[in-house]
């Protein structure tokens, strides 16, 4: 039994977390949910020697502890899967599995071979494939995640902490994880299991704990309470999980924003689609479908060997992502925080970073009191929480982040919006905000592109999908044809 006992912990200025108690049992999955800020993280780096409790104490079968960093940790049998990625990139997958714990011969040089074969293996038990020999930069966000449990799992631990595991994976991909983690439990390995979806909680947990504003507000046996009731708990108000309702078919406009006629990239068919105004059009697939690789290639991120794009049916060159900005094609990235805010900048500087050049003042200088007025009043229609826009943005919850790159994309007046992934690691209150958002954006006639690898998000917000695989586009759904089971069956390859 593992066993947290009235843990609190400071930060200058805040109490992250404030009394709180939980355990962990052998073979247990306990699941922690609350929104973001909720302290959940915070906790668990705790547990892992990340922070050090102000007050409170760790008991391992009854013995007190004290890890003082993750190595400390781990020779307590506990390990951890972090929600942001702490790969090497410049190293290649095994070498990131075993990083700090390589293994050596008797002249202490390392067994290159041996690891390979030993991270193969731990990768195959979890039915993964992936190019071993590739620096983890160079894999995709669902592989380089696959490395990060393989990291946690393939030394022996009994307690596992897994945060927000499946943000980056696929339904196949999450069954794949899941298969894992109840072979773990039946060699009695406990694991904390920190998500935001909470239809996976009801299915892999055991127990549910909520945390709300650094507090301990629930704990029980997973059946205990519904959907609604766990939700309610979390953000302390009656939150619908509901997808804003879609407008009938009838009522949406046939003009055309965006036409690609012909894009192809690497070893991709040449791919053509539309996207019209005022709809919300869903890109699904498995990982490898190329989704995120096909607009990045349309924007002039990535080099595409041919493309003809027409934008509201005049023919655009677009040549980088600033060409792709300046002719009104935003593009929010997958990993928001490595390509798509400025950490050590502020809220109203990530705002209008994109609209420095119509912000000048007398003498050619950016003008202070444009840039506040023009930040006040994205901060305002984005509905982004915080009590100033001077605040970092690191500060900020996910799903603000994400409303302050939106505010940016419209406030350099963008006529097509990309979201990939726009609800990765947002808890479900911000997630319906999201949501509204977009269709909100989408009845004021922009085109909006969402690509997601969460099944539930494109069939509830979609217009009108197209499934990929292995950069080509399978089938085209609309109305009552976009359900889970038509979009899995084209994106697994069906005819």
């Amino acid at each position: 039994m593992l066993e947290m006992k009235h843990i609190t912990k400071r930060f200058p200025g805040v109490v992250a977390l404030s009394d709180i108690s939980l355990s962990l049992g052998n073979g247990e999955v306990h699941a922690l949910v609350g929104e973001n800020g909720a302290g959940k993280s915070t906790l668990m780096k705790v547990l892992n020697g990340v922070y050090q409790a102000d007050e409170g104490q760790i008991f391992i079968d009854g013995k007190p502890e004290r890890p003082r960093n993750t190595r400390e940790a781990q020779r307590l049998g506990i390990s951890i899967i972090f929600q942001e990625f702490s790969l090497v990139p410049y190293l290649n997958a095994y070498e990131n599995i075993f990083l700090g714990r390589e293994l050596l011969t008797g002249l202490g040089t390392v067994r290159y071979s041996a690891m390979r074969g030993k991270a193969r293996a731990a990768l195959e038990a979890m039915n993964v494939l992936l190019p071993l020999d590739k620096p983890v930069a160079e894999l995709t966000v669902a592989e380089q995640q696959f490395v990060e449990i393989a990291k946690a799992t393939i030394f022996e631990c009994s307690y596992l902490v897994l945060d927000e595991p499946t943000a980056t994976l696929t339904p196949l991909e999450v069954k794949k994880l899941f298969e894992v983690i109840r072979r773990l439990q039946s060699r009695g390995v406990g694991c904390f299991y920190i998500s935001h979806h909470l239809e996976e909680i009801y299915e892999i947990a055991d127990t549910v704990s909520v945390l709300r504003d650094g507090r301990h507000v629930f704990t029980g046996p997973i059946g205990a309470c519904s959907q609604n009731e766990l939700i309610s708990r979390m953000v302390g108000r009656e939150v619908t999980q509901a997808f804003p309702p879609k407008r009938p078919a009838e009522t949406m406009s046939k003009e055309i924003i965006l036409d690609v006629r012909a894009l192809k990239f690497e070893e991709s068919e040449m791919l053509a689609f539309q996207v019209r105004k005022g709809e919300i059009l869903g890109i699904a697939g498995l990982v490898g479908a190329k989704r995120s690789e096909s607009f990045l290639a349309l924007i002039g991120r990535n080099h595409a060997t041919h493309k003809e794009v027409y934008l509201n049916g005049k023919p655009c060159g677009i040549s980088s992502p600033a060409a792709a900005l300046k002719q009104g094609i935003g593009y929010l990235p997958e990993d928001r925080k490595k390509s798509g805010l400025f950490l050590p900048f502020s809220i109203r500087a990530n705002i209008v970073i994109s609209k420095l050049d119509t912000l000048k003042g007398m003498f050619g200088f950016v003008s202070a009191r444009k840039e506040s007025d023009l930040s006040a009043y994205y901060v305002e229609r984005m509905r982004i929480r915080t009590t100033t826009d001077r605040k970092m943005i690191s500060e900020l919850s996910g799903g603000n982040q994400q409303k302050a790159i939106i505010a940016r994309w419209l406030a350099t007046k963008c006529q097509v919006l990309i979201f990939d992934e726009p609800t990765r690691g947002i808890d479900v209150g911000a997630k319906a905000e999201i949501y509204l958002m977009l269709q909100e954006l989408a009845g004021e006639g922009l085109g909006i592109v969402v690509i997601s690898s969460d099944l539930p998000e494109v069939v509830g917000i979609a217009d009108r999908v197209l499934v990929m695989r292995y950069g080509s586009i399978r089938a085209e759904l609309a109305g009552d044809d976009i359900n889970s089971e038509k979009i899995m069956y084209y994106a697994a390859g069906g005819e």
